[in-house]
């Protein structure tokens, strides 16, 4: 399983170099359709433009559904003010406080894209006294175009207009001590984890027990990502999505987090005591944990009536909705307990 934990962590920082809001990831989607060719797997996209890949099983009278979502959070044009500035209206639970200093880049409706950074209103220290404890909101701040604007009109002359995406840059650092830092890793280290299993699969798969799909969801963030094309006969619904580290958890950056409860409420009591099961047995590091302030796609597909067990487990990621970090450790273990869940009855 060497090979999959090695692709997983070589795939991951080329996934989050490929922009994908919720909303918009046909880049992200194109990308992966692309490492699909270095497999055999029949797969296709949905009408939402998410992506399903088809594993297959020994038996075909049951399925399992594992889902990671490419889409990841950002920020669209509100408004434009009548200095330049343009105003943003969040996508997904990026809060203003993290988003601030980052830079990012809007994409017109014609595909022309234009540099900037998000910054406070009035943003010098030596001018503004309360800088440093004012509270950060999208009201107080705003993108500053790397363009030469000086009104509202200036900045419609670029292009620019309300509805455009505007993207986060992810700044992907990958250290000697085995970190990948970089926005977004939530949730795209649980879809390298994924592809990494598909490694492992391509030469193995009369080794799955039971029908098996995966599902790369485009709208996790927003909240409704996988919430149809789910198989009637499906037994078992997986997310794979990141673990949530902070004070009172148990998660860390180096086990596989497998989630108790999140803020839907808990998880299937005997799948997750299966997945604790076949982690112990493979000596798979992990934690389990609850998650406080979490949804899942796993659970928005039970909110549509689906009639499966679920759960959710993932690599611990530091900072969520931040300046993220996985630990290559984490990723291992991911994939190595996607491996052995299909493996087992």
């Amino acid at each position: 399983m060497k090979s999959s934990r090695e692709y997983a962590w070589e795939i991951l920082p080329r996934l989050l170099d490929k922009e994908s809001i919720a909303g918009y990831c046909e880049k992200a989607i194109l990308f992966l359709e692309e490492e699909l060719k270095k497999f055999s797997f029949e797969h296709y996209r949905t009408n939402k433009g998410g992506l399903i890949i088809k594993l297959g099983g020994k038996d075909k009278s049951k399925s399992r559904v594992l889902s990671a979502h490419v889409d990841t959070l950002g920020g669209m044009v509100k408004s434009i003010g009548g200095n330049g500035r343009v105003f943003i209206t969040p996508i997904g639970g990026i809060a203003a406080v993290a988003a601030e200093g980052e830079y990012v880049t809007i994409e017109t409706s014609s595909g022309k894209k234009i540099k900037g950074s998000v910054i406070h209103n009035n943003p010098s220290a030596h001018v503004n006294k309360s800088l440093s404890t004012e509270e950060r909101t999208y009201s107080n701040l705003s993108v500053r175009v790397d363009e030469k604007v000086f009104n509202e009109e200036d900045v419609k002359n670029l292009g620019i207009g309300i509805g455009d995406y505007v993207f986060f840059d992810p700044r992907v650092e990958v250290t000697e001590s085995g970190f990948i830092k970089s926005r977004f890793l939530d949730d795209k280290a649980g879809v390298a984890a994924l592809f990494g299993s598909l490694k492992y699969f391509e030469k193995n798969r009369d080794k799955i027990v039971y029908d098996t799909y995966y599902y790369i969801s485009v709208a996790e963030e927003v909240g409704n990502g996988m919430v149809s094309m789910i198989p009637e006969n499906c037994f078992e619904l997986v997310a794979v999505d990141m673990g949530a580290l902070g004070e009172g958890q148990t998660s860390d950056e180096y086990t596989v987090s497998i989630c108790a409860k999140d803020s839907s409420g808990p998880f299937n009591y005997e799948l997750r005591k299966k997945i604790v099961s076949i982690a112990e047995s493979k000596n798979i590091p992990y934690k389990v944990d609850i998650y406080p302030y979490y949804g899942s796609d796993a659970a928005a597909a039970l909110r549509t009536g689906v009639d499966a067990k679920h759960i959710l487990f993932g690599p611990g990621i530091d900072a969520s909705h931040s300046y993220e970090r996985v630990h290559k450790t984490s990723l291992d273990a991911t994939t190595d307990l996607i491996i052995h869940y299909l493996l087992s009855e």
